[in-house]
């Protein structure tokens, strides 16, 4: 399976969205001066410096080089680390994760990391793709896909509430809230450059010779229920925001 890669650049122009909006998430956290906190998957570092200015001690980790390299032009404490293995051991008052758990293959293995690096009655607040999360973008990649004979391995991995509830439960985590928030959010820089940021892993799955037919063929499909009459795009997000403190 192709494995997404993160140019910071690319991300910072096309998805600037995903941090800006991270606020009620960054809210639910109510981050204290003097803590330790881990972001996990902390990306360039846009929200990581926003718990730093509430006065916080942050490690962040992420897996990719350049999403690091980012962080820490900002003067972080940035760590090319794997979310399903960290090193730490009852280290944090909390863990915050934005936009990241969605991606991870191995989400108790990341629960079970969460759980080690906190310190007991630590908490973990995140947010990330919930049921339902970019529907229309799935069904439409499938159907191309479908077309050319391939089934796509889909590298997100969706919960429902419920579901995620009982992984927490089950990682020795007590939950506080866990739920599914429709966000529809407006995609500035349009559907094909938001494919090409989130989505190469799947086109890369297709042969060669017929990617870019299909990309012009899934934002065609797109066009009719995710862009208005004026030419605007909003990408069907669904978000699963949780609380959650470690036992």
């Amino acid at each position: 399976m192709a494995q997404q890669t993160w140019n910071a650049d690319d991300y910072a122009a096309n998805a600037r969205f995903v941090s800006d909006l991270g606020q009620p998430v960054f809210e639910l956290l109510a981050p204290r001066a003097g803590e330790r906190i881990l972001d996990l998957g902390c990306g360039d570092g846009a929200l990581s410096e926003k718990l730093v200015q509430a006065g916080a001690t942050v490690v962040g980790v992420d897996p990719s080089p350049d999403m690091i390299a980012a962080a820490r032009a900002r003067g972080l404490d940035a760590r090319l680390l794997d979310a399903q293995s960290l090193p730490f051991d009852a280290e944090f008052d909390a863990v915050f994760t934005n936009a990241a758990l969605h991606w991870i293959p191995d989400t108790d293995a990341a629960l079970r990391s969460v759980y080690r690096a906190l310190r007991p009655g630590g908490r973990f607040v995140g947010e990330f793709g919930g049921h339902g999360c970019v529907a229309a973008v799935c069904t439409a990649l499938q159907a191309v896909a479908g077309q050319r004979g391939v089934r796509l391995r889909m590298p997100w991995y969706f919960p429902t509430a419920g579901e995620f509830h009982a992984r927490l439960v089950a990682g020795r985590f007590s939950p506080t809230s866990v739920q599914l928030i429709p966000r529809p959010t407006p995609l500035p820089s349009g559907m094909p450059a938001w494919l090409r940021t989130f989505a190469a892993s799947l086109f890369a799955q297709l042969p060669e010779a017929e990617r870019e037919a299909a990309f012009a063929e899934a934002v065609e499909l797109l066009r009719w229920s995710l862009c208005d009459a004026s030419g605007n795009w909003t990408a069907d997000y669904m978000r699963l925001r949780f609380a959650a403190t470690a036992l």
